[in-house]
Protein backbone atom coordinates (compact mmCIF):
# COMPACT_ATOMS: atom_id res chain seq x y z
CA UNK A 1 0.00 0.00 0.00
CA UNK A 2 1.30 3.26 -0.74
CA UNK A 3 0.68 6.45 1.23
CA UNK A 4 0.32 9.33 -0.91
CA UNK A 5 1.97 12.41 -0.08
CA UNK A 6 0.24 16.06 0.34
CA UNK A 7 1.32 19.51 0.85
CA UNK A 8 -0.20 19.91 4.66
CA UNK A 9 0.69 21.75 7.84
CA UNK A 10 2.88 18.94 8.02
CA UNK A 11 5.16 18.61 5.07
CA UNK A 12 3.35 15.79 3.52
CA UNK A 13 4.14 13.25 6.81
CA UNK A 14 0.95 11.15 6.86
CA UNK A 15 1.56 9.60 10.22
CA UNK A 16 0.67 13.22 11.36
CA UNK A 17 -3.35 13.31 10.07
CA UNK A 18 -5.83 11.19 11.46
CA UNK A 19 -8.64 9.20 9.85
CA UNK A 20 -10.53 11.81 10.58
CA UNK A 21 -8.97 14.74 9.43
CA UNK A 22 -10.80 17.25 7.06
CA UNK A 23 -8.65 18.21 4.00
CA UNK A 24 -8.77 21.36 2.05
CA UNK A 25 -8.07 22.08 -1.73
CA UNK A 26 -5.25 25.16 -1.94
CA UNK A 27 -6.13 25.99 -5.25
CA UNK A 28 -9.94 26.35 -4.74
CA UNK A 29 -10.69 25.09 -0.94
CA UNK A 30 -12.61 22.58 -1.93
CA UNK A 31 -12.64 20.43 1.50
CA UNK A 32 -12.85 16.71 1.61
CA UNK A 33 -14.67 15.49 4.99
CA UNK A 34 -14.19 11.98 5.57
CA UNK A 35 -18.01 11.80 7.07
CA UNK A 36 -19.04 12.90 3.85
CA UNK A 37 -16.80 11.18 0.92
CA UNK A 38 -17.09 11.99 -2.39
CA UNK A 39 -19.96 11.84 -4.84
CA UNK A 40 -18.45 12.83 -7.60
CA UNK A 41 -16.07 10.17 -7.52
CA UNK A 42 -18.52 7.58 -5.55
CA UNK A 43 -16.44 7.21 -2.58
CA UNK A 44 -18.22 6.78 0.33
CA UNK A 45 -18.96 8.31 3.44
CA UNK A 46 -16.04 7.19 6.22
CA UNK A 47 -13.25 7.39 4.01
CA UNK A 48 -10.10 8.54 5.00
CA UNK A 49 -7.86 11.27 2.75
CA UNK A 50 -5.59 8.66 3.21
CA UNK A 51 -7.34 5.43 2.09
CA UNK A 52 -8.78 7.58 -1.27
CA UNK A 53 -8.01 6.02 -4.59
CA UNK A 54 -4.45 6.71 -6.21
CA UNK A 55 -6.09 8.83 -9.37
CA UNK A 56 -8.74 10.86 -6.68
CA UNK A 57 -8.29 14.48 -7.64
CA UNK A 58 -10.23 17.39 -6.42
CA UNK A 59 -14.22 17.39 -7.35
CA UNK A 60 -13.83 21.37 -7.77
CA UNK A 61 -10.80 21.82 -9.65
CA UNK A 62 -9.10 18.64 -10.34
CA UNK A 63 -6.18 19.26 -8.41
CA UNK A 64 -4.14 16.04 -7.38
CA UNK A 65 -4.01 15.03 -4.00
CA UNK A 66 -1.00 16.29 -3.28
CA UNK A 67 -2.70 20.16 -3.08
CA UNK A 68 -4.60 19.16 -0.11
CA UNK A 69 -3.48 21.08 2.92
CA UNK A 70 -4.91 20.05 6.47
CA UNK A 71 -7.80 22.12 7.46
CA UNK A 72 -9.25 20.17 11.19
CA UNK A 73 -8.47 16.99 12.34
CA UNK A 74 -10.72 16.47 15.36
CA UNK A 75 -8.89 13.29 16.39
CA UNK A 76 -5.28 14.80 16.44
CA UNK A 77 -3.55 13.78 19.70
CA UNK A 78 -2.70 17.18 21.56
CA UNK A 79 0.70 18.40 21.88
CA UNK A 80 1.58 16.94 24.94
CA UNK A 81 0.33 13.63 24.39
CA UNK A 82 2.24 13.76 20.82
CA UNK A 83 5.80 14.58 22.95
CA UNK A 84 5.14 11.66 25.12
CA UNK A 85 4.28 9.23 22.27
CA UNK A 86 7.48 10.92 20.76
CA UNK A 87 9.18 9.98 24.03
CA UNK A 88 8.25 6.47 24.19
CA UNK A 89 8.34 5.70 20.18
CA UNK A 90 11.76 7.06 20.44
CA UNK A 91 12.86 4.55 23.00
CA UNK A 92 11.27 1.44 21.50
CA UNK A 93 13.41 1.72 18.64
CA UNK A 94 16.42 2.76 20.07
CA UNK A 95 16.04 -0.37 22.51
CA UNK A 96 15.82 -2.57 19.56
CA UNK A 97 18.28 -0.94 17.34
CA UNK A 98 20.81 -1.96 20.78
CA UNK A 99 19.30 -5.50 20.41
CA UNK A 100 20.56 -5.62 16.78
CA UNK A 101 23.69 -4.29 17.52
CA UNK A 102 24.40 -6.66 20.17
CA UNK A 103 22.98 -9.82 19.71
CA UNK A 104 21.13 -10.28 16.13
CA UNK A 105 23.70 -8.98 13.86
CA UNK A 106 25.45 -11.97 12.78
CA UNK A 107 22.32 -14.40 13.32
CA UNK A 108 20.95 -15.64 9.68
CA UNK A 109 17.01 -14.87 9.78
CA UNK A 110 18.12 -11.45 10.16
CA UNK A 111 17.63 -9.43 7.06
CA UNK A 112 20.20 -6.95 6.65
CA UNK A 113 17.97 -4.69 4.20
CA UNK A 114 16.04 -3.85 7.21
CA UNK A 115 16.52 -1.40 9.81
CA UNK A 116 14.47 -0.39 13.37
CA UNK A 117 11.44 1.60 12.81
CA UNK A 118 8.25 2.26 14.55
CA UNK A 119 5.54 3.57 12.01
CA UNK A 120 1.79 4.33 12.78
CA UNK A 121 2.12 4.74 16.02
CA UNK A 122 -0.86 6.43 17.58
CA UNK A 123 -3.00 6.84 20.61
CA UNK A 124 -4.92 4.23 21.91
CA UNK A 125 -6.78 3.56 25.10
CA UNK A 126 -4.91 6.18 26.87
CA UNK A 127 -1.74 4.42 25.54
CA UNK A 128 0.14 4.07 21.68
CA UNK A 129 -0.29 1.39 19.59
CA UNK A 130 1.99 1.39 16.67
CA UNK A 131 3.75 -1.48 14.47
CA UNK A 132 7.54 -2.19 14.82
CA UNK A 133 9.18 -3.28 11.82
CA UNK A 134 13.05 -4.68 12.51
CA UNK A 135 15.28 -7.11 10.89
CA UNK A 136 13.82 -9.89 12.24
CA UNK A 137 9.77 -9.09 13.24
CA UNK A 138 7.38 -6.91 12.22
CA UNK A 139 5.19 -6.47 15.57
CA UNK A 140 1.92 -5.00 16.52
CA UNK A 141 3.12 -3.19 19.53
CA UNK A 142 1.00 -1.48 22.50
CA UNK A 143 2.66 0.83 25.07
CA UNK A 144 0.14 0.66 27.65
CA UNK A 145 -0.47 3.66 30.12
CA UNK A 146 1.19 3.51 33.78
CA UNK A 147 -2.00 2.04 35.69
CA UNK A 148 -2.53 -0.76 32.97
CA UNK A 149 -2.75 -3.80 34.75
CA UNK A 150 0.69 -5.89 33.67
CA UNK A 151 0.95 -9.39 33.82
CA UNK A 152 4.34 -11.41 33.99
CA UNK A 153 6.54 -11.56 30.74
CA UNK A 154 5.78 -14.05 28.33
CA UNK A 155 1.61 -14.21 29.47
CA UNK A 156 -1.12 -13.85 26.81
CA UNK A 157 -3.41 -11.01 26.54
CA UNK A 158 -6.02 -11.03 24.05
CA UNK A 159 -6.89 -7.81 23.02
CA UNK A 160 -10.30 -6.82 20.57
CA UNK A 161 -9.95 -4.91 17.65
CA UNK A 162 -12.81 -4.29 15.11
CA UNK A 163 -11.48 -6.52 12.98
CA UNK A 164 -11.36 -9.10 15.47
CA UNK A 165 -9.24 -10.52 18.98
CA UNK A 166 -5.41 -10.77 18.73
CA UNK A 167 -3.29 -12.45 21.02
CA UNK A 168 -0.60 -10.23 22.76
CA UNK A 169 2.48 -11.07 25.15
CA UNK A 170 3.44 -9.13 27.73
CA UNK A 171 7.49 -8.38 28.32
CA UNK A 172 9.49 -5.15 29.71
CA UNK A 173 12.42 -3.93 28.60
CA UNK A 174 14.99 -1.30 30.13
CA UNK A 175 14.34 1.29 28.20
CA UNK A 176 11.12 0.76 26.60
CA UNK A 177 9.45 -0.39 29.87
CA UNK A 178 6.29 -2.49 30.24
CA UNK A 179 4.82 -3.04 26.34
CA UNK A 180 2.36 -5.96 24.33
CA UNK A 181 3.34 -7.70 21.32
CA UNK A 182 1.90 -9.49 18.60
CA UNK A 183 3.63 -11.07 15.95
CA UNK A 184 3.14 -10.16 12.88
CA UNK A 185 6.02 -11.56 10.64
CA UNK A 186 8.53 -13.49 11.56
CA UNK A 187 11.48 -13.91 10.21
CA UNK A 188 11.37 -10.81 7.71
CA UNK A 189 12.97 -12.55 4.76
CA UNK A 190 10.09 -12.29 2.03
CA UNK A 191 10.90 -8.23 2.48
CA UNK A 192 13.09 -6.78 -0.36
CA UNK A 193 13.15 -2.94 1.15
CA UNK A 194 12.40 -0.99 4.69
CA UNK A 195 10.00 0.78 2.13
CA UNK A 196 8.14 -2.18 1.40
CA UNK A 197 8.01 -3.15 5.21
CA UNK A 198 6.87 0.23 6.48
CA UNK A 199 3.64 0.06 3.72
CA UNK A 200 2.52 -3.34 4.67
CA UNK A 201 2.91 -2.18 8.34
CA UNK A 202 0.78 1.22 7.45
CA UNK A 203 -1.52 -1.35 5.94
CA UNK A 204 -1.63 -3.37 9.21
CA UNK A 205 -2.42 -0.13 10.68
CA UNK A 206 -5.67 0.57 8.30
CA UNK A 207 -6.88 -2.90 7.90
CA UNK A 208 -6.56 -3.63 11.94
CA UNK A 209 -9.69 -0.99 12.36
CA UNK A 210 -11.97 -2.41 9.19
CA UNK A 211 -14.69 -4.80 10.90
CA UNK A 212 -15.17 -6.18 7.64
CA UNK A 213 -12.10 -7.65 8.03
CA UNK A 214 -13.67 -9.76 10.81
CA UNK A 215 -14.20 -13.44 10.11
CA UNK A 216 -15.81 -16.33 11.86
CA UNK A 217 -12.96 -18.42 13.06
CA UNK A 218 -9.79 -18.23 13.83
CA UNK A 219 -9.82 -13.80 13.36
CA UNK A 220 -6.14 -13.67 14.40
CA UNK A 221 -4.54 -12.87 10.80
CA UNK A 222 -6.70 -11.37 8.44
CA UNK A 223 -4.48 -8.46 8.08
CA UNK A 224 -1.81 -10.40 6.50
CA UNK A 225 -3.57 -12.76 4.53
CA UNK A 226 -4.63 -9.47 2.33
CA UNK A 227 -0.84 -9.09 2.29
CA UNK A 228 0.32 -12.33 1.08
CA UNK A 229 -0.08 -11.45 -2.52
CA UNK A 230 1.76 -8.54 -2.40
CA UNK A 231 5.07 -10.26 -0.97
CA UNK A 232 4.87 -13.09 -3.37
CA UNK A 233 7.41 -12.49 -6.68
CA UNK A 234 5.08 -12.12 -10.00
CA UNK A 235 6.89 -15.52 -11.27
CA UNK A 236 7.00 -17.82 -8.24
CA UNK A 237 4.63 -19.63 -6.37
CA UNK A 238 3.79 -18.54 -2.65
CA UNK A 239 4.96 -21.41 -0.23
CA UNK A 240 1.74 -23.02 1.95
CA UNK A 241 0.04 -20.16 3.53
CA UNK A 242 0.53 -20.94 7.23
CA UNK A 243 -2.68 -21.17 9.68
CA UNK A 244 -3.88 -17.76 10.83
CA UNK A 245 -3.03 -18.33 14.32
CA UNK A 246 0.43 -19.44 12.88
CA UNK A 247 0.98 -16.07 11.37
CA UNK A 248 -0.02 -13.94 14.37
CA UNK A 249 1.85 -16.21 17.22
CA UNK A 250 4.59 -17.66 15.22
CA UNK A 251 8.06 -16.29 16.39
CA UNK A 252 7.30 -14.37 19.12
CA UNK A 253 9.29 -15.46 21.98
CA UNK A 254 8.52 -12.54 24.18
CA UNK A 255 10.51 -14.77 27.26
CA UNK A 256 13.95 -13.81 25.44
CA UNK A 257 15.38 -11.58 27.20
CA UNK A 258 18.12 -10.86 24.15
CA UNK A 259 14.87 -9.80 22.27
CA UNK A 260 14.76 -12.25 19.60
CA UNK A 261 10.86 -12.69 19.29
CA UNK A 262 10.62 -8.84 20.68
Amino acid sequence: MTVPGFEGSFLGASDKISSRAIMECKICWTPYDPAEGDDTRQVLPGTSFLDLPEDWSCPGCSAPKAQFLVREDPAAPSAALQTEMAARTAALVADFTEIFNAKMRDVPMVNHALHVQAVEFRPHERGFLGVLVAPWFMNLIFLPPDDYPLKAPTEKEVIPFPSGEYEFLHNRREMVGPYLACSLFSPMGDFTSQLQAVDVARAVMVELFKPENRAETDRAAEIRARREAELTPPEAEADPAPSRRQIITGGLGVADAEGRGA
